[in-house]
């Protein structure tokens, strides 16, 4: 994998897919057969498993044995020809809306309240990642321009613009960041270990303040809420702003169009105010005949 590019999220992602596979066959690796890998992940979907893990498990089972292969451990990939499950393309991302995305930031304190809060105005407001947190070195900010430069999926470089007060925060947590215990070490936000922050941690942190959020809003209340949702208000926001959808797909980084038009969705409010923008000339006699009801 390692050879071949895959990020590190997706290694330890797959190994763990892989490793879930092997403990739950009884066979050897060379009379395995396609049923034996569609019972494993009818197993892992009665455990809960969506369409989207279901695929994954999939594809790291193919990946493996594909591996298998090339080094001649195998002859044979069972899963080779097995389907994957049709993902609902059509459901909606959830997000916050404005008023919730600032009770959410300001809900952050505490000691490394700037760290914290400056990592995700730049997923709500810049549309970044996790990951492309966790990667962010010192360099990819340049004060002067307010340019930042993100390292995304694919491996890809892509260059977001920031809003002065954003860029503002970003200084400043730069100014007040922690030591890290390497000196060597350059990544941009660190952990209270003075390592680079971990992708589980920025997550955990998000996860506390939505826990607390949820406590002072009904609104929220049975809503699956994670770090990721402020990207997707990110994009919702922009979306609502008038942006277009080839210059929202650069700034989120997608390699496909067809992902960034799952945030195209606007709410009820959207549309009824963009119903009454225009407003409808009626023919003289349906004036006259509507009057009189």
């Amino acid at each position: 994998m390692k050879d071949q590019g895959f990020t590190p999220q997706t290694q330890k992602a797959y190994l763990g897919d892989v490793r879930l596979f092997l403990a739950a066959i009884t066979k050897t690796i060379h009379e395995l057969e396609a049923i034996d890998v569609v019972r494993f992940l009818t197993k892992m979907r009665q455990g809960g498993a969506g369409d989207s893990t279901r695929n994954r498990y999939l594809s790291s089972i193919r990946t493996f044995f594909g591996a298998l292969i090339e080094h001649k451990y195998a002859v044979n990939n069972p899963a080779l020809h097995l389907k994957k499950s049709k993902v609902e393309k059509n459901s909606l991302p959830s997000y916050l809306d404005e008023d919730l995305l600032t009770a959410f930031l300001e809900s952050i304190e505490g000691k490394y309240q700037l760290r914290n809060v400056a990592m995700f105005l730049l997923m709500s407001y810049a549309g970044l990642r996790v990951s492309e947190l966790h990667q962010l070195n010192m360099s990819d900010f340049n004060r002067t321009t307010q340019l930042l430069q993100v390292y995304g999926k694919g491996r890809k470089w892509r260059s977001v613009p920031l809003p002065a007060s954003i860029a503002e925060v970003l200084g400043a947590a730069l100014n007040e960041r922690i030591d890290p215990r390497k000196t060597t070490e350059q990544a941009f936000f660190v952990s209270q270990f003075g390592r680079r922050i971990s992708t589980r941690m920025i997550q955990k942190i998000a996860e506390s303040h939505f826990i607390e959020l949820k406590k002072h809003y009904q609104e929220l209340q049975g809503k699956a809420l994670s770090s990721h949702k402020l990207r997707h208000t990110f994009a919702t926001m922009q979306v609502i702003a008038g942006t277009d959808i080839r210059t929202l797909q650069e700034l989120l980084g997608h390699a496909s169009i067809q992902t960034t038009q799952i945030y195209t969705h606007v709410g009820d409010k959207q549309k009824q105010e963009a119903m009454n923008r225009v407003i409808p000339r009626l023919p003289t006699s349906m004036r006259k005949a509507t009057s009189n009801i």
